[in-house]
């Protein structure tokens, strides 16, 4: 089973400033379409909507195409259950504050089919997948920095 976790602070100096609702509807437009958000990705679409808070998509990264289930709970964080592909397992993307400064948490918790844990095959996954979020958590950062200084992405 591969871990990490990732956080980055939301307001930095030189950027425009992010409210918590505008990061939250940025987290859903990303649930929703995560091509303009997730630079590895090439494909996403909803497949089904089991309600207004859970629904499943298609993805496609690195050519792998996976099904994952997507769990709102507003207003803190979006869970990413992989329910079929070569890698299974759960992303959360999550809110947090502390001392009024927001911050947004990228974490996995996944296994990659046929390789075994802690194996050195393993661990290079885990490396090649902890940059690909590394750059999704900075990419999603900057496409809802975009939106709440008035542009689209």
């Amino acid at each position: 089973m591969i871990f990490v976790t990732h956080s980055l602070p939301v307001n930095e100096p030189g950027n425009p400033e992010v409210t918590r609702e505008a990061l939250w509807e940025g987290l859903v437009a990303k649930a929703n379409n995560a091509l303009p958000f997730v630079a590895v990705m090439t494909h996403c679409e909803v497949t089904q909507r089991h309600s207004d808070t859970v629904f499943d998509r298609e993805v496609e990264v690195h050519g792998d195409r996976l099904t994952e289930r997507i769990t709102l709970e507003e207003p803190d964080r979006v869970i990413f259950t992989r329910l079929s592909g070569p890698v299974l397992g759960t992303i959360t993307n999550e809110i947090e504050e502390q001392d009024g400064a927001l911050g947004l948490r990228f974490s996995f918790a996944l296994a990659v089919r046929g390789v075994p844990g802690g194996s050195p095959e393993e661990h290079g996954h885990a490396d090649r997948m902890a940059v690909d979020y590394r750059k999704a958590v900075e990419s999603t950062l900057s496409a809802i920095r975009k939106v709440a200084a008035g542009a689209t992405v």
